[in-house]
């Protein structure tokens, strides 16, 4: 038959479509197709009655065998989350699955309760955002044949789980090349949490850059913070108090991003006038912030799409010897209006040679 049943069931809505239809956001959607509160009595209900008519079943209503794709993301109010959910809708629904949606929280672990929901829905594939699944997990979904796949995880799952990733160490490279090129010497660096793989490829990325140019990021260049705009505010507070102050600053997403724009502003910065910035990730945010971000995109639809084709592969017992366990898609820079060219009146920059306490040429032997 191949991978899938649109033959038995068709297509369906999107959730996206749904959310629509009801004037809501996708999140809300989520709560009601997974039984969470927060949403109103009134809103619930007319959203069921989409999600019903659409052939969505409610975490309450056992499932039709066979008819789900389990998508497990940590917080569906983050727009990376939504571009993975609808990565994986996109392939679900083309094949005739409805989705599941579960959301983790941000410490990324599968527990008991979630294991039990899952064997009584039975979805016919899972794919996991970040999520690592210890092996006592991982033998209770192999043994009732339910494959899974994990799309950017948080360290390095087994050999044998299937990941899609994206080139986070180029993308993080490549954001840092651009703003040399534009002539920035005095270059910082907001890190995402070093607990996450990701977050480590592409400060490693940044510092790989730099030492290419010959240069070495100094102690107090780099700070780590979580992946939220506030936190990106409060790291790039840090880095702007620093004398000279950086002319350019490299983060590990958007919103941390978008957070060192509000701190510029807050200080009397003007984007890129007096500061250049770079985000990675190229959610819809990035496009619509005034001045619009130049970041690294993440193809986060595709690799959930890839992911979720992986799994239904090994559903459909399609997967052969030679498919790959490990992918990584590629990122590419979009340049937009938060970077230009470094300003030779600009009390960090000058002369390049003078911005010590931010950068310093490296030694041959990379000894500065």
């Amino acid at each position: 038959m191949g991978i899938g049943a649109a033959e038995r069931s068709g297509p369906r809505p999107t959730l996206d479509a749904i959310a629509r239809q009801a004037s809501v956001s996708l999140a809300t959607v989520s709560k009601v197709l997974n039984g969470r509160p927060g949403v109103s009595a009134p809103t619930r209900a007319h959203v069921e009655r989409l999600l019903a008519a659409s052939g969505y079943a409610q975490r309450d209503r056992p499932p039709e065998p066979g008819s789900l794709v389990e998508l497990v993301v940590e917080d569906l109010a983050s727009e990376w989350s939504i571009e993975i959910v609808r990565g994986v809708e996109a392939v679900a629904r083309e094949h005739g699955y409805a989705l599941s949606l579960s959301a983790l929280g941000p410490d990324h672990a599968v527990g008991a309760d979630w294991i039990a929901g899952v064997l009584h829905r039975r979805p016919v594939a899972i794919v996991l955002q970040f999520s690592a699944l210890t092996a006592g997990r991982r033998d209770q979904l192999r043994a009732r044949g339910i494959p899974f796949t994990v799309v950017d995880p948080v360290g390095d799952p087994p050999v044998d789980v299937p990941v899609v990733g994206a080139t986070n160490t180029a993308g993080g490279a490549a954001a840092t090349r651009h703003l040399l090129d534009l002539g920035h010497r005095s270059i910082a660096a907001v890190a995402g949490p070093l607990d996450m793989r990701c977050a480590v490829d592409r400060l490693a990325g940044h510092r790989a850059a730099l030492a290419a140019a010959g240069l070495e990021a100094r102690p107090g260049s780099v700070v780590v913070a979580r992946f939220s705009r506030e936190d990106g505010a409060r790291a790039a507070r840090e880095l702007l108090a620093a004398e000279p102050r950086p002319t350019a600053i490299v983060t590990g997403n958007d919103l941390q991003a978008l957070g060192v724009l509000d701190a510029a502003a807050a200080v009397g910065l003007r984007v890129p006038e007096d500061l250049s910035v770079v985000g990675f990730d190229d959610v819809a945010p990035a496009r619509e912030a005034r001045p619009a971000l130049t970041t690294i995109r993440q193809p986060l639809q595709e690799m959930a799409a890839r992911a979720t084709r992986m799994a239904l592969r090994q559903h459909d017992g399609a997967a052969g010897a030679g498919e790959p366990v490990r992918v990584e898609l590629a990122t590419t820079l979009v340049v937009r209006a938060s970077t230009a060219a470094v300003s030779l009146t600009s009390p960090a920059e000058g002369n390049p040679l003078l911005n010590a306490s931010m950068v310093q040429p490296r030694g041959p032997e990379g000894i500065p």
